[in-house]
């Protein structure tokens, strides 16, 4: 992908004594009294900030927080927790501007939070007046928010649309990379996980996949569809019955290009969900009305672990068993490992599978944890990104 990074106009001292608009992602978690009770989000647009700040621009940051109702303000949505945050983490103070769209008074070197983006009226629409008057403010858009890459609003689609220069702060081009590397250029094979509770939810992405990936690895509830699918019997286990002539296709697509989908041989076993529940290792030919399955196998970990390390790209979304209990881990847990160990580059995103990945502490083995969960899935699912569309299209412009 061909876009203009941040990091590139600041080396190149195109920077210094302009007014600089950076779309962060801001959007917290917050408790009944509206403290922040994670600030990663918080932490990781500091470098763009202080990137601009360091090459001398007059520097202005918006997001949104929340679900606030366009045109009516409300205390709860305010940005104030997230600028007190700001200033302690970057010693400084961050005033908070609101009112903000028909202009800020902001020189160089100083560095203004404007209240939440999704206030104004017409933000999500992606109104043409609102989004000029943004690009108004500003000789450089900055966006630097992966997970809002999808939605084609104001501060993120039309602002990049009429700015003198828009162009990728180092969050969104380290996303855009790694995207690329994975899926626009990969090196082969190309391995991809994707697990989860339904097919439906992921058929898209699943379908997209098929026509691209050589091993297309599915765990979960899609696992046990495709299982059942392919005739094994799958007990009380959750399933999608009404997919499995689009799970029988996919596999279908796979087998016409020579790739495959690894179907359990054997699977992890309970009578109940629950976390202290008795753990039985069963072929996958074996499993009984009762069961439900709740993990993969040993011996089929073991066979989509050597896959992996024999991998030239990974693409994960989604553990492959009940990893949240211990009896039910051992197959999201083996994956991970193999991924880690694996030479191949990785990229791996969503809820879960995050989650998964700080469990097992292989953080620093993932080669790219995406950090947008919607926006990672639309990826996926083949789409091109609105916030990747317009940032291409200004190159040239």
């Amino acid at each position: 992908m061909k876009f203009i990074r941040f990091s590139d106009l600041c080396a190149q001292g195109l920077v210094k004594g302009r007014r600089v608009f950076i779309r962060a992602d801001l959007n917290v978690p917050q408790d009944d009294s509206g403290h922040i009770t994670e600030d990663t989000r918080i932490r990781a647009s500091i470098p763009c900030v202080q990137m601009a700040l360091d090459a001398g621009a007059a520097v202005m940051v918006t997001s949104h927080l929340g679900r606030p109702t366009e045109g009516q303000f409300k205390p709860e949505d305010s940005l104030a927790p997230v600028a007190q945050r700001l200033g302690e983490l970057m010693q400084r103070e961050v005033p908070l501007k609101s009112g903000w769209v028909d202009g800020v008074d902001v020189a160089p070197g100083e560095f203004v939070l404007l209240e939440n983006c999704r206030v104004n009226p017409g933000e999500k629409k992606n109104d043409e007046a609102l989004a000029r008057k943004m690009a108004a403010l500003c000789d450089i858009f900055v966006h630097d928010a992966f997970g809002t890459a999808h939605r084609a609003e104001a501060s993120t689609y039309g602002i990049a649309q009429f700015a003198k220069v828009a162009c990728a702060g180092p969050l969104l081009a380290a996303e855009m990379d790694a995207i690329s590397k994975a899926l626009a250029n990969p090196k082969r094979p190309l391995v991809a996980i994707v697990a989860g509770s339904k097919v439906s939810t992921k058929l898209t992405i699943l379908q997209a996949l098929a026509g691209k990936v050589d091993q297309l690895i599915v765990g979960g509830g899609i696992a046990n569809t495709f299982m059942l699918a392919n005739g094994l019997p799958i007990g009380k286990s959750l399933a999608e019955r009404e997919q499995l002539d689009q799970a029988r296709a996919v596999m279908a697509a796979m087998k016409a290009r020579g790739a495959e989908v690894p179907i359990p041989t054997d699977v992890v076993t309970a009578k109940t969900f629950s976390a202290d529940a008795p753990a039985t290792v069963k072929a996958a030919t074996e499993v009984a009305d009762d069961d439900l399955i709740l993990d993969i196998g040993p011996q089929t970990a073991k066979k989509l672990a050597d896959q992996l390390m024999a991998a030239g790209t990974i693409v994960w979304n989604g553990p492959v068993g009940v990893f949240e209990f211990a009896a039910f881990e051992g197959g999201t847990r083996t994956i991970a490992q193999a991924i880690a160990a694996s030479p191949a580059f990785s990229i791996a995103g969503g809820g879960d599978t995050l989650a998964a990945i700080a469990k097992y502490g292989i953080e620093k083995d993932v080669g790219y944890i995406s950090t947008g969960g919607g926006a990672f899935l639309e990826v996926l699912e083949g789409k091109t990104l609105p916030a990747f569309d317009i940032l291409q299209k200004r190159v040239a412009g």
